[in-house]
């Protein structure tokens, strides 16, 4: 009878190996495939940027497979020698920067604070930037429009820093603060018996060990600055807009200037694909620890 059940057993381990396989196969496949879906329009928008206006509009972009001699270096030749698109990615990148180190370093301390610091009102004030996340930015939009006009920030890079800084907190706070939380407090209180004071503290054992959660928070907010329109838009005049409103206002003169659009837009969407893949392996981290937490 015990040979007549390893027998069985071992062969359901053989059918569930075997199971594994297969299944494990199909699901790097259907992967594999989804990935390149993905990266098609990219693909295509790369491929297209290196044409000739002449040959887009005669052709789509895979007709580069069959002539490989049409790609070309001359659109992004024209797009440095385009002064409105070179300032405004300088324009991004002064905005997208300072807005999201300063969401971080606030949002940290501030977490911090939430977590491990006893003062008058603690949970309240904690509940209170918890309920401002529900705050459509479409309704601040117009009451701090006015605010910055008053105080002469209207249509400045600065005045599009604070408005992103200042809807990126509430998130930041609320992701920091539920990390910092899950800390052991061991780990903490013999940090404070060898002498370590707040601040040291903060700098020296909590930042290390949020690291994973401040770099899915970085590219979550660095993701959301350089992508928007809305904001710029609204805050931002012909001097400091972003590269987002100066390829829309290409899009007005579309015939004239698709030579400049293409390369523009591949460059826009680059530079986020490279700071996610570069601090990919910190996000993924971040996201298993905050859903096993």
């Amino acid at each position: 009878m015990s040979t007549l059940d390893d027998t069985v057993r071992a062969k359901r381990s053989l059918a569930g190996r075997i199971g594994e396989k297969v299944s494990g196969g199909l699901v790097q496949f259907v992967l594999l495939v989804v990935g390149a879906l993905w990266l098609v329009p990219t693909v295509g928008l790369l491929l297209s940027s290196l044409r000739s206006p002449e040959e887009m509009a005669a052709s789509g972009w895979w007709k580069v497979f069959s002539k490989p001699s049409q790609l070309t270096f001359d659109s992004y030749s024209k797009l440095l020698e385009n002064s409105d698109i070179t300032k405004s990615l300088l324009n991004t990148i002064l905005i997208t920067v300072p807005a999201t180190l300063l969401v971080i370093v606030i949002g940290s301390l501030a977490g911090y604070a939430f977590a491990w610091m006893k003062f008058p009102g603690r949970d309240w004030w904690f509940l209170i930037v918890v309920g401002l996340l529900v705050v459509p930015v479409q309704l601040a939009l117009v009451p701090i429009a006015k605010l910055f006009g008053d105080i002469g920030i209207f249509g400045s890079v600065l005045g599009v820093v604070l408005f992103h800084v200042a809807f990126g907190l509430p998130f930041a706070v609320f992701l920091l603060r539920n990390f910092f939380a899950e800390i052991p407090r061991e780990l903490l209180e013999a940090a404070r018996l060898d002498g370590a004071g707040e601040l040291r503290l903060f700098v020296r054992v909590v930042m290390p060990l949020a690291a994973p959660a401040i770099a899915s928070l970085g590219i979550f907010q660095f993701l959301w600055v350089w992508n928007d329109m809305l904001v710029a838009l609204v805050f931002t005049d012909a001097g400091s807009q972003p590269i987002t409103v100066a390829l829309q206002t290409q899009v007005r003169q579309f015939g004239n200037n698709v030579d400049v659009l293409g390369p523009g837009a591949f460059i826009s969407m680059i530079i986020p694909l490279a700071v996610f893949f570069a601090f990919q392996r910190q996000f993924v981290s971040g996201v298993m620890a905050g859903a096993v937490k």
